[in-house]
């Protein structure tokens, strides 16, 4: 069964694409429905504050005294010294600093076919963590759970060791062979696992949908807010109430996020007006991104399923729901992200991805750090089976309400729509009489 657990981290897609373009809050290229517009180079200045004379004096010492004289150089310092600053700013696996050949690689994986083990992978205390892999990826194939810890990669430890090398070490061409070493603690066992992953190309996922068996709900996977998102929710909906579907249920665990503009596209197909989100910059302005008129489902009622593994536009979806009281959230507290990034190209060609805004619920609520808070707190396991579409199609009722997963079946619970078991009579020799209703 496919299984999506739960991660508080920062999400970057782990294939060729570096730090993707589909993790809202970054934005590259003129087909994109945002541009970066202050992208200029910066210019050192005179004035500089005095702490930078510890940072010199620490820059002599090591260059007088260090017994490596041979490692001394300048420019991996330099870059070491900036990683040193950013990560001091706390927003740790989103604002980061890219070398040329990183920012090169990055703009180039953008705008090509995405090769990889078709994971998210984010920074959890120090070390790099799987988020989740994506529906029928490499990855899910091989094995790989959210929450997993990756303490090696073909063998070389990852502790201490930067998240873009290890991502640059872990993808590679199609068809090769890379084996991830990694911790996962669950609730009850902690184990080491040697997982081999075949890489591959990486279709990503946008959304699926069934009725669930015995009811007239509809349960709707949205796992990442691309391209394509609106266009896939608008016919989702229709179809499913062509099908006689007269509520729904809206699964966006482990949904990364993706465009903002589908964010808040996506979020207009359920609300009539208002807001979707609000934008604030470092000076404490504010910009408010409205409902667009239209929406396909502003009146049927709905379930959201959140969980850890929930970000970025994931966050602005389910909170702009819950501020209007539009729809129930169901499941774990979302990971709390929201820094819109912003590039800084250096002298040398290298980067800044620096984090100068933030994004707000419709009605102000700070989404970083903080996360969406669920209305009713349904916790798993990280090695619970949680439900997608494909596999509810094919279940018949009792398998449904026997099932792990707790959140779905909540979600159908608040709508007054939890199946009924039909029981059968029996005679007293034993035999089935009928089921009951016969």
């Amino acid at each position: 069964m496919k299984r999506f657990g739960k991660a508080a981290i920062i999400i970057i897609f782990l294939s060729l694409l570096t730090i993707s373009s589909f993790t809202a809050g970054a934005y590259f290229g003129d087909s994109l429905p945002l541009v970066y517009a202050q992208t200029g180079r910066i210019r050192a200045t005179e004035e500089q504050p005095e702490e930078f004379n510890v940072f010199w004096q620490a820059w002599q010492v090591v260059h007088q005294h260090f017994v490596d004289q041979d490692v001394l150089d300048p420019t991996a310092l330099t870059y070491g010294a900036i990683d040193g600053m950013l990560n001091a700013l706390g927003d740790q696996g989103h604002t980061t600093f890219l070398t040329p050949d990183e920012l090169a690689t990055q703009r180039e994986d953008i705008s090509g076919t995405f090769f990889g083990i078709g994971a998210r992978v984010g920074v959890q205390d120090m070390l790099p963590v799987i988020i989740a892999p994506f529906d029928g990826s490499p990855a899910e194939k091989a094995g790989i759970k959210a929450g997993d810890l990756i303490i090696s990669v073909d063998g070389e430890d990852t502790s201490g060791r930067d998240l873009n090398d290890i991502i640059d070490q872990i993808r590679g061409p199609e068809g090769t062979t890379v084996v991830l070493t990694v911790l996962r603690i669950d609730t009850e066992s902690t184990e080491s696992l040697d997982i081999a992953i075949v890489r591959g190309e990486i279709k990503i996922p946008a959304t699926d949908w069934t009725m669930i068996p015995g009811t007239t709900v509809a349960l709707l996977r949205l796992s990442q807010f691309n391209a394509n998102a609106t266009d896939n929710i608008v016919s989702a909906v229709k179809e499913a109430e062509d099908a006689g579907a007269t509520a729904l249920i809206m699964d966006i665990r482990n949904n990364p996020g993706g465009l903002l503009e589908q964010a808040v596209n996506v979020t207009s197909q359920f609300l009539a007006r208002g807001n979707v989100l609000q934008e604030e910059d470092a000076r404490g302005r504010r910009r408010a991104f409205r409902v667009r008129r239209g929406g396909v489902a502003t009146e049927i009622p709905m379930v959201v399923l959140i969980n850890a593994g929930s970000a970025s536009s994931s966050e602005i979806f389910a909170g702009a729901l819950q501020d209007y009281d539009r729809a129930k959230l169901v499941g774990d507290t979302t990971f709390g992200t929201g820094t819109v990034l912003q590039p800084f190209v250096l002298d040398d060609g290298s980067a800044i991805m620096l984090g100068t805004k933030q994004w707000l619920t419709a009605k102000g609520r700070l989404i970083r750090k903080h996360g969406i808070e669920p209305d009713v707190r349904v916790e798993l396991s990280i090695s619970t089976d949680l439900l997608s579409p494909n596999e509810v199609e094919d279940l018949d009722v009792s398998e449904l309400l026997a099932s792990e997963d707790a959140q779905l079946l909540k979600a159908l619970e608040l709508l007054d729509a939890l199946p009924e078991l039909e029981e059968a009579s029996v005679d007293e020799d034993g035999s089935t009489l009928g089921s009951k209703g016969d």
